[in-house]
């Protein structure tokens, strides 16, 4: 089958006969201060390069097999939002501000967020930069950048626009007051916005499926009332996260292709997938939820219980809602969906003190049957800061592992403050 150099990527991982690996690339930048710490919106892996965006202006990308630093471009401002989306011919975006921004004090600005640049990962080219419209409002806290085949989308609470992926020409834009507001998309297979309208003071949501060449509407899902924070893990088929009374999510609701409510599952207090939205805008990523074509898959939390697992992955079917199958975890070593490779499951699991080893494993749905996908040894030291997804990003592609930290931090016991970007691990030799 012929994929669309626009389409977005949907890697299927080979599993190999030794699933052995070794440490590959690493990246380690110098010159920060014990303690300083800086954001690391954004990673990216190809074939070729794995990248990574620092929140005070700039995008990497780092050879795969050397770790050696390939290109670099600068931004004029702040990274405020990324996706996680890649297309198949390599390319992404992030949106940036404009021009530096700094407070009375000095302090970094965390507005003017209105610039989306489209590169390639593999060559760090910026194929295009466009100017969102009216975006003076637009901030690290609201900003939300997404992709499906062929169209860029960008939502900042007080508007959104959307953009062709060749050569960045916009689509459309809505901007200016109104009732209600996308505040967000969900991309991929389909464009979901994710909208809020203010009714008797109360906001309300509403999530709609768009057509990513006009903007317009195809379907409506209303949001139940009350409910205060939602998130979009999925486009296609369309899963919601809600959280009612706070950010914790207190319920997964899945969509039929029309939008209409198929089942709604309660997380209560046993679940977290790890949806978070406190900056760069990410409204359908939740750390520990992976959606399949028939199933979704998320984390329970940690477990206390002696002589069990530290925790497990639950599959409920989308259709119905009720609980398929338990994917067991190991003592203290805890067990992380991460995402589709085909029909089979990608999950992380964390090295433990009685199991030395670290593991990306591919798990069958319909069996539960695990085999190693690739197997790894990391340092004593290595802390959840690398592998706990709440806290880094895991990414898995074209055979190799990667793991990088959200915030990246200088070392106090390295004489040089090294501080870990990226962690690569790949199949020995």
């Amino acid at each position: 089958m012929v994929q669309s150099p626009d389409g977005i990527r949907e890697t299927v991982e080979k599993i190999r006969r030794n699933p052995e690996g070794q440490t590959g690339a690493q990246w380690y930048e110098g010159g920060y201060k014990k303690y300083e710490t800086h954001k690391a919106p954004g990673t990216w892996a190809t074939a070729k390069i794995v990248a990574r965006g620092i929140g005070t202006g700039t995008v990497t990308g780092v050879d795969v097999r050397t770790g050696d630093k390939a290109w670099t471009f600068k931004l004029k401002g702040h990274i405020c939002a990324t996706t996680q989306h890649v297309t198949n011919d390599g390319e992404t975006a992030v949106v940036a501000q404009s021009e530096p921004a700094h407070t009375e004090d000095g302090a970094p600005a965390l507005d003017g967020c209105d610039e989306v640049i489209f590169f390639d990962i593999d060559t760090g080219e910026r194929i295009w930069t466009a100017k969102l419209p009216r975006a003076q409002s637009a901030t690290v806290f609201n900003t939300n950048v997404t992709m499906t085949r062929g169209t860029v989308a960008v939502a900042w609470g007080d508007g959104s626009a959307a953009y062709t992926m060749d050569h960045g020409r916009r689509l459309w834009a809505s901007t200016g007051a109104s009732a209600c507001r996308d505040i967000g998309f969900a991309g991929g297979p389909a464009l979901l916005a994710l909208v809020n309208c203010e009714e008797d003071g109360d906001p309300t949501y509403k999530v709609q499926k768009v057509d990513p060449h006009t903007g317009k509407p195809k379907w409506t899902y209303r949001v139940s009332r009350g409910i205060e924070s939602v998130y979009v893990p999925s486009s296609d088929p369309p899963v919601l996260a809600v959280a009612a009374g706070d950010d914790k999510v207190t319920d997964l609701i899945t969509l039929d292709g029309q939008g209409r409510h198929r089942a709604t599952i309660p997380m209560q207090d046993s679940y977290d997938p790890m949806c978070s939205r406190q900056e760069y805008g990410v409204i359908e990523r939740c750390d520990a939820l992976v959606v399949g074509r028939e199933q979704l898959f998320v984390a329970s939390k940690d477990s206390i219980e002696v002589d069990q697992g530290s925790n497990w992955i639950i599959s409920f079917d989308l259709a119905t809602g009720k609980t398929v199958r338990k994917f067991e975890g190991r003592a203290a070593s805890p067990i992380y969906p991460l995402r589709m490779s085909g029909d089979k499951l990608l999950a992380y699991r964390e090295s433990g003190i009685d199991v030395g080893l670290s593991a990306v494993i591919s798990i069958d749905p319909r069996t539960a049957e695990q085999t190693p996908y690739l197997l790894f040894g990391l340092d004593t030291q290595t802390g959840p800061e690398v592998q706990d997804p709440s806290m880094a990003d895991i990414i898995v592609e074209d055979g190799r592992v990667f793991l990088a930290p959200k915030e990246i931090e200088g070392d106090a016991m390295d004489k040089d403050n090294l501080a870990l970007v990226v962690l690569g691990m790949e199949p020995a030799k």
